[in-house]
């Protein structure tokens, strides 16, 4: 829907507005007229219903006015004495249409001086429900989002099972483009695993002013482009989802409009110069870990490297035990002799399992290892005696990657050798051919609504020969941490402007093993909770005085109900 079909909705709405109501304007003493009126007709109705004139603005807020329209109904019709249970339920089921069989069929009186209080205990719960999710969605909609990382590609920067904040005013907050949406969810209502929106009508995409915008070191949460996911981390058929229904992902951004960039052996490059990683960011990679004595388990733990296999040698298996220990495998082989090896994560089998299981294992120690690890631990594990050289895994420059943008066979890139490329800014040009164009269709023809199509010698936009095309909207460059375990720009490409949800200000949350769920053996990440994730040097837990915070408030509340209830007495 763009801004002229949005307009032409919103005067339909009036019309509506106006046909169903315009009599109850005369019985409640206002002009047919004023029923009629973008704007003005809403100020007289609060008026009418005495209510405070500044709901008004609550109706024109996407959302927000889905849950104000039925209230707005309700207490329309509860002005003109329709108060009976009857009366609510048609206003609601008739999506207010109701109104139109009260305005031409009904001598209604009107009641200038309503009380506003609920005559019961539950139409006071209802009442408070209703204005807490109104005030809790406006919120979550337009200031500040709860968000849970959810896989390791910020890995050791953001942990698995962090809880945060996101803000969505320091970018500036982005408006809801789908308005028909259960509010508070993002792609799927929960317990019933249904899509929580409506994928018509669409709004234009609108910001809101922010004070910054993403700067490179910025971690950023953002809308996936790539989604076709109806739901994150189920397998499904691909879907087509809304931009602000995309799920969304959280990386790091390295790379602004305008900048020129590139990946040299897994080091990022901005315009020539290697990127200068924020004092908080701990990037981690691939490092191949060599010892005579053998790369124990043990020696890995030591510094708590990630992502390692480990491989177990196993007496046969009877059906039972494999399939007891299959959950925990990343592979399997039965040798020739009967044996089989099982191949683990870094979790190995719970040793409650092979108890119960009663299985014989031996776990081998390989003289090389591929582990993951910050420069820290590398630090580290070289000061081992034991170990003989850690030295990083690099792919090749000039080795084509696995599913490495643009998936095209005139850019030979991979993880860690990619580029160079030209992010784009808005209003700048760039030349379009058959060699370029693998770089920009996307952008062309999935976030700026054009027609692309690519002839033996000519590249077409909208049906007509093009030589260079001129860009909409900025775009960024986002990449994970974990390098060597994140999917990020280099699968995908570009992240566009108004794919940008928000910036991550607060840890107030987490827990370890959180993609195995919540459990009660296990310890929450104390050092973690209440720590700001920008900033610089080693990051500082506010718990302690949150907890203090707290305390002085019930003991304030204490005191004040106290002396409140003498005064009463």
């Amino acid at each position: 829907m763009n801004g002229t079909q949005w307009i032409l909705f919103i005067l339909i709405v009036q019309v509506i507005h106006f046909l169903g109501t315009w009599k109850l304007y005369v019985k409640a003493g206002r002009k047919a007229w004023e029923a009629a009126i973008p704007i003005y007709n809403g100020i007289v109705l609060m008026q009418i219903i005495n209510r405070p004139k500044w709901w008004v603005l609550l109706l024109f807020i996407p959302i927000i006015n889905l849950l104000m329209f039925p209230v707005i109904w309700v207490e329309t019709i509860r002005s003109f004495g329709k108060n009976t249970l009857l009366d609510t339920w048609l206003v609601l089921l008739t999506l207010g249409f109701y109104t139109y069989y009260i305005n031409y069929t009904q001598d209604v009186t009107y009641i200038e001086n309503r009380s506003l209080k609920p005559r019961t205990g539950l139409g006071e719960w209802v009442s408070s429900i209703v204005f807490a999710i109104v005030a809790a969605t406006f919120v979550h909609t337009y200031f500040i989002q709860p968000y849970v990382i959810p896989t390791g590609s910020l890995e050791r920067t953001l942990r698995i099972g962090d809880f945060l904040f996101v803000s969505k005013f320091h970018f500036g907050a982005r408006a809801p483009m789908t308005p028909i949406a259960a509010p508070m969810v993002h792609d799927t209502i929960p317990v019933i695993k249904k899509r929580s929106y409506l994928n018509k009508p669409q709004l234009p995409y609108f910001r809101l002013p922010g004070f910054q915008t993403p700067k490179k070191n910025d971690i950023v949460v953002f809308s996936w482009p790539a989604d076709t996911v109806k739901q994150f981390f189920v397998k499904s058929k691909g879907v087509e989802k809304p931009i602000d229904k995309k799920s969304n992902y959280v990386k790091r951004c390295v790379g602004t409009p305008g900048d020129s960039l590139e990946i040299i052996d897994g080091f990022v490059h901005i315009n020539g110069k290697r990127l200068q990683l924020s004092d908080r960011a701990k990037p981690m990679s691939n490092y191949i870990v060599y010892s005579n004595k053998g790369v124990s388990r043990r020696l890995l733990e030591e510094v708590d490297a990630d992502s390692y296999q480990r491989k177990f040698i196993s007496a046969a298996l009877n059906q039972t035990q494999y399939n007891s220990v299959l959950p925990y495998l990343r592979g399997a082989n039965q040798t020739p002799g009967g044996q089989f090896e099982l191949y683990t994560d870094k979790q190995g089998i719970p040793i409650e399992v092979i108890r119960a299981l009663r299985l014989s294992l031996k776990e081998e120690t390989p003289r090389q290892r591929v582990a993951n690890m910050t420069a820290d631990m590398v630090a580290e594990l070289k000061k081992k005696p034991n170990v003989d050289s850690v030295i990083m895994e690099i792919q090749p420059k000039g080795e084509p990657g696995f599913n490495t943008f643009p998936q095209s066979p005139y850019y030979k890139w991979n993880v860690d050798n990619f580029g160079p490329i030209y992010i784009p800014k808005a209003g700048t040009t760039v030349k379009i051919n058959k060699r370029t164009i693998p770089l920009y269709k996307k952008i062309i023809r999935d976030y700026e609504h054009n027609e692309v199509q690519v002839t033996a010698n000519n590249v077409l936009i909208n049906g007509k020969e093009a030589s260079s095309y001129t860009f909409q909207q900025d775009y960024y460059w986002m990449m994970g941490d974990n390098r060597d375990h994140s999917e990020d720009s280099r699968a995908w490409g570009y992240v566009a402007e108004d794919h940008i949800v928000g910036k991550p200000v607060f840890i107030w949350l987490s827990f370890d093993n959180f993609q195995d769920g919540i459990r009660f053996n296990e310890k929450p990440r104390w050092d973690r909770m209440f720590t700001t994730v920008n900033g610089s040097g080693e990051p500082v837990s506010y718990f302690k005085y949150f907890l203090l915070a707290l305390a002085g408030y019930f003991v304030f509340d204490f005191f004040r109900k106290k002396r409140k209830s003498k005064q009463e007495a």
